[in-house]
């Protein structure tokens, strides 16, 4: 199946990785199945601005590594991909780079498949990168032992950076304010969204669009949600050159989710 897979041709473009600033994408991928997980990576590889992935719910044995196999055949040369440590199936995060090499650092959280961390140099800078896919509401004791784990570690790591931060991905969870509101998501889950302010981020896409109603994910119902998301450490917003979500990949039924990138000016 892979094999017959590389008859798929590859982006007409190929994009070089920029210098001057951090160019990152993060998509939840659905569990993409090795067919749509190759198209996936070909329309990854096919985006300017995708020079660092946050890839989330990628799924497990043949998909997965199709997913990867694919994204190093079309350009990404490093890859971040833990398995689960209790070996049993379960979703995880995968990081990949263009061409700047990932430096895995530790993030001691019990799912660290969920949440790997790493650093990249991108000129004479070097940002700290965690990608995050927090457990859905289908399981609400696993969703709030991961986000204790994450809130817990995520000072740690913040220290260990010089330079700047971004946490990115799929939380599975909405921002206090969100519109519209509902009532099923528990206070517990809204203060997750919190407290990644409260550890000195600042949400990206928010800071440059206050108002903004857009949603990444929608229900079968039509519902809106904005569950995917990308904060950096609040002494580098003024270097937030953009933040918005890209909803082809979900237009294309690539995938359920908009994907969202990220420009991080550096100097």
């Amino acid at each position: 199946m892979t094999d017959q897979l590389l008859l798929l041709e590859p982006p007409t473009t190929q994009h070089p990785a920029a210098v001057d600033e951090l160019r990152l994408l993060t998509m939840n991928v659905q569990h993409a199945s090795v067919e749509r997980g190759r198209r996936q990576a070909v329309w990854l590889a096919g985006q300017e601005v995708a020079d660092v992935l946050v890839l989330t719910e990628v799924g497990y044995s043949a998909s997965s590594q199709a997913l990867m196999t694919s994204l190093t055949q079309l350009g990404y040369a490093h890859v971040i991909a833990i398995p689960s440590a209790s070996g049993g199936p379960d979703y995880r995060t995968v990081l990949a780079s263009r061409s700047a090499p990932l430096e895995r650092m530790r993030f001691s959280v019990g799912l660290a498949h969920r949440a790997p961390a790493a650093k990249v140099r991108v000129g004479e800078h070097t940002i700290g990168v965690l990608g995050l896919y927090v457990p859905s509401r289908a399981d609400l004791p696993k969703k709030r032992l991961f986000q204790n784990d994450v809130i817990s570690a995520l000072p740690d790591f913040l220290a260990a950076v010089d330079g700047p931060v971004v946490v990115a991905g799929d939380l599975n969870v909405l921002e206090p304010t969100h519109t519209p509101r509902y009532t099923t998501f528990r206070a517990w889950e809204y203060s997750f969204y919190s407290a990644f302010e409260k550890a000195g981020l600042v949400d990206a896409f928010r800071h440059l669009h206050a108002q903004s109603p857009e949603h990444s994910w929608y229900s079968h119902r039509g519902s809106g949600y904005r569950y995917d998301h990308a904060f950096v450490t609040a002494s580098h917003a003024s270097s937030i050159r953009a933040c918005r979500y890209v909803h082809k990949p979900r237009e294309q039924k690539l995938t359920d989710h908009s994907a969202m990138l990220l420009r991080l000016g550096l100097y």
